[in-house]
Order: structure tokens, then C-alpha cells, then sequence
């Protein structure tokens, strides 16, 4: 396992992927257990320098920006390297633009519906039913 500095219990794994890849990333992250993912729609440029339009045979770009989809997810530090490889694997086609991972310490977890903190605030172990 990589040392990730600061040390922390948990992390956030943020990736900007493409969004039409975005249904293999998370069918993939759901097989590993990864059960808690924000998803956003979000625009931006890196490598591949932006998006240019052709309209009447000459390029012009509207904004640069093109988009993407912002994935977040807090796991505990003995997941964070199986969340990247699955990610890499989900998102990756090969060609530029297929995104960016970022990998931030998190110094707390708080679910707010009963104010559990750390690991009982992480774990998403029951959190889809209902007790109607």
C-alpha cells in the first residue's frame, strides 16, 4: 500500500472520468463493496486542451471546457488503492481525456441522520433500507 501523507483513517477518492464510462465505474465499484459514491456533473479542461466546434469549415471553441463527471468517495484507508485500480480499469479507454484521480486525507466521517462518527458513519452496511 502506498503511504498516503498526511495519514488519515479515511480518504477521499475523487475522479474526473468521462461521463459515458461513468455506469462501468460504478457497476465495477458496487462489486468491490463500495456502496457510498457522489456523482457530478462537472466541465473542464486538461491534457487534451478543451473541445473545439466546426461550423461552416472553420474551428472555433465555445469555452474549451468539456464534460465530465466528478466521482467522490470516502473509504477507509485499506480500501483506497482497490477504489483507484477499479476506477482506472472502469474509466480507462486509452485515449486523452480519460480523466484524473485525486486522493485527499479526511480528518472525519459524521452521518447526520443519527450522529455516528468514524467508522460507524462510514460503513453503508444497511443504510439503503427504510424502516417504514
Amino acid at each position: 500500500m502506498t503511504d498516503y501523507i498526511p495519514d488519515s483513517k479515511f480518504y477521499k477518492v475523487e475522479a474526473i472520468v468521462r461521463p459515458w464510462r461513468i455506469q462501468h465505474v460504478s457497476s465495477a465499484l458496487l462489486k468491490i463493496g463500495i456502496r457510498g459514491v457522489t456523482v457530478s456533473d462537472v466541465r473542464g479542461f486538461g491534457a487534451q486542451g478543451g473541445s473545439k466546434e466546426r461550423h461552416g469549415g472553420s474551428e472555433f471553441s465555445e469555452d474549451k471546457f468539456v464534460a465530465k463527471v466528478k466521482m467522490e468517495i470516502v473509504v477507509k484507508k485499506e480500501q483506497v488503492e482497490s477504489v483507484i485500480n477499479t476506477i482506472i480499469d472502469g474509466a480507462r479507454t486509452g485515449e486523452i481525456g480519460d480523466g484524473k484521480i485525486f486522493v485527499l486525507p479526511v480528518s472525519d466521517v459524521i452521518r447526520v441522520r443519527t450522529g455516528e462518527r468514524g467508522e460507524q458513519a462510514e460503513k453503508m452496511t444497511g443504510d439503503m433500507l427504510s424502516s417504514s
